[in-house]
């Protein structure tokens, strides 16, 4: 046991250095060399991860079995690789200098958020691991919105103060999904100042939330967004950002998730998280190369 948990601060702590090290790095390069040297750590990780490639070429074999070829599914989990790298160093780069991000993303569906706003109760941003999110939160500030992110927090405390002190010069709120009672509370207060809240809803969750279809499969998915929009009347709208060919972004919104009332309430919670998943699996079959593969998203299984 001393001999393993010797092993994970050791991990931890080369991890630490690695992204303090890759930090300079970035902050050193020119845009146009960050894209290079992104290349060279999504093939250096391809190769290492052993684990987390065999998680996104098992992933893919659950959500497209035999509508897909061998060599096709190898050529996403490598763009799911070589995506998460560039999104990695565009992050970086955009936390030591946020006027980086501008001219980097474009938005379409704008309207559909500030017309939710307007009503008052904050608007609930539902997304996915999907593409360099970080750098959609960072848009909407730089568009005059007030956010918040649920994230959860990191396993070693001197990298989560690292990012937490840039999320926060860049204006941006975060709420840590535990202790629960504080992530809820800390929903409701950003949704009452009329805030974004931006929640991610594709990641394996226990037994804790309730089983959706997604890719054919049942999932367990956190029931929050449902529950928060009901007790607070905000909208749900879905978003995801995209990357181009050209290494720029575009911030998809969509519009209102529109809220039909079952005969119970748990009735009306798993057809809202249904309809939400159902979204997030329709972009990923767009852009496959975006979601994070290297998450065992159906590992639950209902009893």
């Amino acid at each position: 046991m001393a001999l393993k948990d010797a092993g994970k601060r050791f991990n931890r702590l080369l991890a630490r250095e690695s992204l303090y090290l890759c930090s300079l790095i970035v902050g050193c390069l020119p845009r146009k060399w960050l894209y290079g040297f992104a290349q060279t750590i999504a093939t250096m990780a391809y190769g290492i991860a052993v684990k987390q490639r065999h998680i996104a070429l098992e992933s893919l074999e659950v959500a497209f079995e035999n509508r897909l070829t061998k060599q096709a599914k190898v050529t996403i989990a490598r763009n799911c690789f070589q995506n998460m790298a560039k999104s990695g160093v565009e992050l970086l780069s955009i936390l030591e200098a946020p006027q980086r991000a501008k001219g980097m993303v474009a938005i379409e569906g704008k309207c559909y958020l500030d017309q939710a706003l307007l009503k008052g109760n904050g608007a609930i941003a539902v997304s996915a691991h999907f593409g360099n999110f970080p750098l959609a939160l960072t848009k909407l500030r730089q568009e005059g919105y007030k956010v918040s992110v649920i994230l959860r927090k990191m396993r070693d405390d001197k990298v989560e103060d690292f990012l937490e002190k840039r999320r926060a010069m860049m204006g941006i709120h975060s709420i840590h999904s535990t202790p629960r009672q504080a992530c809820v509370d800390n929903s409701l207060r950003a949704l009452r100042n009329n805030e974004v809240l931006f929640i991610q809803l594709d990641q394996n969750f226990g037994t804790a939330g309730v089983f959706v279809d997604f890719f054919g499969r049942q999932a367990a998915t956190a029931t929050g967004p449902a529950i928060l929009a009901l007790r607070t009347q905000a909208p749900i709208l879905p978003m995801f950002i995209v990357r181009q060919p050209s290494d720029t972004h575009t911030l998809m919104i969509e519009p209102e998730v529109s809220i039909e009332k079952k005969d119970t309430n748990d009735e009306t919670i798993h057809a809202i998280i249904q309809r939400i998943t159902s979204i997030i699996e329709s972009y990923i079959q767009k852009y496959p190369q975006e979601w994070g593969w290297i998450h065992r998203r159906w590992k639950s299984r209902p009893h």
